[in-house]
């Protein structure tokens, strides 16, 4: 069984339909402490996604020995401003506003760690392009969605209602998701074939 060191319903998803077994156990760290250091450090929104994803591994891997355990994280990037998760329905109103006819760029980063030890991490970036929808657009798409936008960092959803607020999507659609999973597949089947058993 893979341990999945993510408290998100759609990777765990992803990864079952893919056939896997799937065991989660989120891990407890501070996320905005490590991005703020690695920003600090020059890093970017690229630099972010990869250190949390192999933060999170390792964290859960430190209580589950022998177990291959997958780290995954997402972030999204407006330029240099990396955006979070809205807390609520206002900020997420106000985050569609400032993603309207630009195009930012999704980085879905993974590893896995078995022992403490990084066995493999890889990542990948999709951009996306809003439209100039209107503030009635926006507001419908909010409404159709409800608060299952709060659990996205850019406020939408690209497998519901806010598809309608795209012009332009180049990307791995399960990066997009939030996980980039043909490539952790691919891990899988060099380092723990029996998972995909």
């Amino acid at each position: 069984m893979l341990i999945l060191a993510s408290k998100s319903q759609t990777r765990k998803t992803l990864l079952e339909q893919a056939g896997l077994a799937v065991k989660t156990v989120p891990a407890s760290l501070d996320e905005r402490a490590q991005e703020q250091a690695t920003i600090a450090a020059g890093g970017d929104g690229r630099d972010v996604a990869r250190r949390l994803a192999e933060s999170k591994a390792m964290a859960v891997s430190a209580s589950h020995p022998g177990r291959m355990v997958l780290g995954a994280d997402q972030t999204l990037s407006l330029g240099t401003e990396l955006f979070h998760k809205p807390e609520t329905m206002q900020e997420a109103a106000a985050q569609l506003d400032r993603l309207r006819g630009k195009t930012h760029r999704l980085h879905a980063a993974a590893a896995l760690i078995r022992d403490g030890v990084v066995l493999w991490s890889g990542l990948q970036t999709a951009e996306l392009t809003m439209h100039e929808f209107s503030t009635e657009e926006r507001d419908r798409v909010l409404q159709l969605e409800g608060e299952a936008v709060l659990g996205s960092v850019g406020a939408y959803r690209l497998e519901g209602p806010s598809a309608r607020l795209f012009e332009s999507v180049n990307g791995d659609y399960f990066a997009i998701l939030g996980l980039p999973l043909l490539p952790v597949l691919s891990a899988l089947r060099t380092l723990a074939p029996e998972l995909l058993q």
